[in-house]
């Protein structure tokens, strides 16, 4: 007798644990290049139902990075450096996976999959170098004229929210979330619409890496439906958000409301994920908060 294969049930991860939507609604992301037909069907065989999240779903979402915050903020740079580093191990680990993840959904070739889980990799271990060293660069020491010393200070936000796009649906998302998260921020993100199967598995490898349940928080769904809760709620202090230009104006009107700063960049131009350009010590900058404090000199 033939064995019936187990299938994945895909579930989106939200303050560690993995979940369906509060809705219960899902949409099909089907195979890509596998040459598998469903029977009695001309349709590629199905991937999977992929959780299509609602508004009430981010504002879960917010929820378990806000409790995830503080502990996270108050971790040394060192610590969340070590962490992020652990994150690159675990994917290099599971590289094979991702790029299959990548492959399968249809967002890659095969050669290129392994090019972006690679640069992924990467990326990850880059930004986990600068945990410890970027408010030496972003930071000052000031002069005043009185006896006292005056530094500004770079200072986590909080919970940043992240639209991802559909190219790059690994490397993109990440590229936006290590150097949000290296900071102390926690973020909510929205991974690619069109190939969501990555990030339920980035959510998969997320559960076994270090870093705490919250800091991270993966959401698959229309980006239609979102984008107005992201630039809205006001417990979301930035977004970084790949858009078309409806969107991006959606955003800074909601920002302008709910008085949050937006990194937004044109869908339309396409990115160069893999390019030196796209990792900085200044992509961190975006998303830290400077403030400047006062000590007297000899106390």
């Amino acid at each position: 007798m033939a064995r019936i294969p187990v299938t994945k049930t895909p579930k989106v991860y939200v303050g560690g644990q993995f979940i369906r939507s509060e809705s219960g609604r899902v949409f099909p992301v089907r195979e890509a290049g596998s040459g598998k037909r469903e029977a009695g069907k001309g349709e590629a065989a199905l991937l999977g139902n992929i959780p299509q999240c609602t508004r009430k779903d981010l504002r879960n979402a917010v929820e378990a990075a806000a409790k995830a915050g503080p502990d996270w903020a108050h971790r040394t740079p060192y610590n969340r450096g070590q962490i992020l580093y652990r994150f690159g191990e675990m994917l290099e680990s599971r590289s094979a996976e991702m790029a299959d993840a990548l492959v399968i959904s249809g967002a890659s070739t095969k050669a290129a999959a392994a090019k972006e889980v690679t640069a992924a990799v990467d990326r990850l271990i880059y930004y986990a170098g600068w945990a410890d060293k970027y408010e030496q660069v972003l930071g000052n020491t000031n002069p005043v004229a009185g006896p006292f010393f005056n530094f500004t200070v770079a200072e986590p936000m909080g919970i940043i929210g992240i639209v991802a796009d559909d190219a790059f649906p690994l490397l993109g998302l990440l590229s936006q979330i290590a150097p949000v998260i290296v900071s102390g921020n926690v973020c909510v993100c929205l991974a690619s619409e069109k190939y969501p199967y990555p990030a339920i598995v980035l959510g998969e490898l997320l559960a076994v890496s270090d870093l705490p349940g919250g800091v991270v928080n993966l959401l698959t769904g229309f980006r239609k439906e979102l984008v107005p809760t992201f630039a809205t709620h006001t417990h979301i202090r930035g977004v970084s958000a790949v858009v078309n230009q409806d969107e991006k104006k959606q955003l800074q009107l909601g920002a302008a409301e709910s008085i949050k700063r937006v990194r937004a960049r044109k869908r339309d131009e396409k990115l160069d994920w893999t390019g030196e350009k796209a990792q900085s010590v200044y992509e961190i900058r975006d998303f830290v908060e400077f403030k400047t404090t006062w000590h007297p000199i000899g106390a």
